[in-house]
């Protein structure tokens, strides 16, 4: 079965069909890039050009989105304009593109293509999914199952929520070396594993692919590694998510 994943990102849209047996893309990835000013109409079309881009008619689709979700619903908005709060995220995107719609949590979506395919795979016990990017996002699994929109990255480390001081974006802006960035990024882990005792950690987010650089500087518990799923594991988790609810019914 293949259903349409698509990821919304603060610099990026993207979305590709999706073999929900293999966890394969079925075809290229389409992205454009995400509007100026993020309204939710501006986003919504965003996402039936892609729909339209694939023919994908009277079909379901998968969404991910940076934000706390529950019932189609955005609740939060840290960076994301401010006025998608309180916006039915899902029946906005019904409307433009006239496909049953799925919307859940970015961090979720990446979580659920690891556990599903990939460095969270077979892995019981509790499993923290940390995608570090402009901020920081978080997913928990608990045997396998999601607790949904949880958002550790606002956790409060030296006055500051954690996603000031130890994102990938933070690691830029204020040039710092992997060493420094590590310990900044050690703390945060050391408050996580104080709260939950996790099993595992997959640190995800496009900082993964340079791992070698800094994986071996933080020390923690339970064991460590980078996601698999790269750039891919949003489109591919905001399918299978939308495969669930399909089986609902």
């Amino acid at each position: 079965m293949e259903i349409l994943g698509i990821d919304i990102g603060g610099s990026g849209i993207k979305g590709a069909p999706v073999n929900i047996e293999t966890g394969q893309l079925v075809t290229e990835r389409y992205r454009i890039e995400t509007p100026t000013l993020s309204t939710p109409d501006a986003v919504a079309n965003s996402v039936a050009q892609i729909v339209h881009h694939f023919h994908w008619n009277d079909q379901p689709i998968g969404c991910t989105f940076p934000a706390v979700i529950k019932q189609g619903v955005v609740y939060t908005a840290a960076n994301i304009d401010k006025s998608w709060i309180g916006t039915n995220g899902e029946s906005l995107i019904r409307q433009k593109t006239a496909c049953s719609v799925t919307l859940l949590n970015d961090a979720d979506a990446a979580g659920i293509a690891e556990m599903q395919f990939g460095a969270g795979k077979g892995q019981s016990g509790v499993v923290i999914m940390l995608t570090l990017g402009t901020g920081i996002g978080s997913a928990i699994f608990v045997d396998g199952k999601l607790l949904p929109n949880t958002e550790f990255g606002h956790l409060q480390i030296r006055g500051k929520d954690a996603e000031h001081r130890a994102s990938s974006r933070v690691r830029t802006e204020k040039n710092l070396g992997w060493k420094k960035w590590a310990t900044r990024l050690n703390e945060f882990l050391e408050q996580m594993e104080a709260l939950f005792f996790p099993d595992l950690f997959i640190i995800g987010g496009g900082v993964s692919r340079k791992q070698e650089y800094f994986l071996p500087l933080l020390k923690t518990r339970a064991e460590i590694v980078p996601a698999q799923m790269r750039n891919q594991a949003g489109i591919i988790g905001a399918a299978l998510a939308a495969s669930v609810n399909i089986n609902k019914f």
